[in-house]
């Protein structure tokens, strides 16, 4: 038994100064003040948030791509997670053998017992056949909530493609969600750059501008809205992507989005560093201007936006990306962040940009729970939910950097960047598993039905 004393709890429509019971694994009460009830462990969170725990609806741990494997496995990703206020991650399951059931039992094994939070799946559509539209609600039944569908790279699907596998996933009501960048433009960028001999890491963002992005979620989106089906659109970067939702959403056209920490601290000049540091902040879509950090920002704070992600892809520095430092086609594309995601989003929104702690934790716990079918087990401060807890000391000042990270990655891409607001304390279904920002309990971690 857990109580947590004297905090700003944070909850759906505002925020309550008081404490917070936990029994077993669930939240018992929630008021003003709770007498302490024998042998119950005290939390004092006084000058702190309590936040229902943290979600990440964006993780790749344990990926391998035709370039490489990822740095993080779901052991170090979801330790990395947990310790930066995390308690639930939603991780990418890829098709084995192409068949849909086989990819999600592999990812169900590799995930078992080496987690230290709760984890779920989305699962990726790399083909669409008559095998693949009988298992989508078989896999379903299993347990995913959601699929996502590429509009570019080696595993993107033709417009019928994407049509056919929206209206294969619609019976079910799961979400659909895509990557969106038009893939034979980067393509035709791409070739076109090779045959200059243009290959420095500087042209990695001028093969993917903006226009690229935008123009594929106008085509995903009018899919989407041809079979009167909601989409949604992760890892949006820029301005122009920004203005497309809007379009849609003017329409009449039922379209969620998700944007990431990296695209409101980073910039594109991160591409023209010396001595190849560039290569560090390859991934797609690329870093974008100050303007399209501007524009994120306050689409988030005018609530154009339903989640935060961190995209984590982790890629090591020296051993991975610096070796095709001369050609930016070969560097393996992702970053870290799964640790720094909830406080860098927190120290620009609520910090920087004014947003209040409601506003903020409906972005990193309570949206994703609902459009991920995990509320209100999850994403909220309930009498009945699950007691995944996440408390920000928001007088602490730190200086982020790979020295106190846990990624296996070499490199964060936030080094450097001072932030106010510190998680001290997690608590997963009624674990205190962080305590002053030391991981005391792993692998405590269970698959979200």
């Amino acid at each position: 038994m857990i109580i947590i004393q004297q905090g700003d709890l944070v909850l759906t429509d505002r925020i309550l100064t008081g404490d917070l019971l936990i029994d077993g694994d669930k939240i018992v009460a929630i008021d003003e003040h709770i007498s302490v009830p024998e042998g119950a462990e005290v939390i004092n969170a006084k000058g702190c948030y309590v936040f229902p725990g943290f979600i990440d609806p964006h993780t790749h741990f344990q990926m391998t791509n035709a370039l490489a494997s990822t740095a993080d496995d779901f052991d170090s990703g979801t330790k990395a997670a947990i310790l930066g206020g995390t308690t639930s991650i939603i991780n990418f399951a890829s098709p084995e053998e192409g068949s849909l059931c086989k990819g999600l039992e592999v990812h169900k094994e590799r995930a078992a017992g080496h987690c230290s939070c709760d984890y779920k799946f989305h699962m990726e559509l790399v083909e669409m056949n008559e095998d693949v539209a009988r298992e989508i609600p078989q896999v379903v039944e299993a347990g995913v909530s959601s699929f996502k569908v590429y509009l570019a790279y080696g595993f993107r699907l033709t417009d019928r493609e994407i049509y056919d596998a929206i209206e294969a996933i619609k019976p079910t009501g799961a979400l659909v969600g895509a990557h969106c960048e038009n893939g034979d433009l980067i393509d035709a960028l791409v070739a076109d750059k090779r045959k200059r001999g243009e290959l420095d890491v500087g042209n990695h963002p001028l093969t993917r501008p903006a226009m690229i992005e935008s123009e594929a979620i106008k085509r995903f989106s009018t899919i989407g809205a041809a079979l009167e089906y909601p989409v949604h659109i992760v890892h949006v970067s820029s301005k122009e992507g920004i203005e497309e939702v809007i379009r849609e959403r003017d329409l009449g056209h039922k379209v969620t989005c998700e944007t990431c920490p990296q695209y409101l601290v980073l910039d594109e000049s991160r591409y023209n560093l010396p001595d190849f540091e560039g290569v560090k902040y390859v991934m797609s879509p690329p870093l974008r201007t100050i303007q399209d950090q501007m524009a994120l920002k306050d689409a988030l704070v005018n609530g154009l936006f339903q989640t935060i992600g961190s995209d984590h892809c982790s890629f090591t520095f020296n051993d991975q990306k610096l070796k095709s430092r001369h050609d930016f086609t070969r560097i393996p594309g992702g970053i870290p962040g799964a640790e720094e995601r909830g406080i860098v989003a927190y120290d620009v929104l609520v910090n920087q940009c004014n947003m209040s702690a409601v506003d903020f934790m409906k972005l990193v716990s309570e949206n994703p729970a609902k459009l991920y079918g995990m509320y209100p087990k999850k994403g909220t401060l309930s009498i009945g939910s699950d007691g995944d807890i996440t408390i920000v000391d928001k007088r602490i000042e730190h200086v982020l950097s790979k020295e106190s990270a846990h990624t296996k990655a070499d490199y964060i891409p936030y080094e450097g960047i001072s932030v106010t607001g510190k998680v001290r304390d997690v608590i997963l279904r009624g674990h205190h598993v962080v305590q002053d920002g030391s991981l005391l309990e792993s692998y405590l971690g269970e698959c979200i039905p």
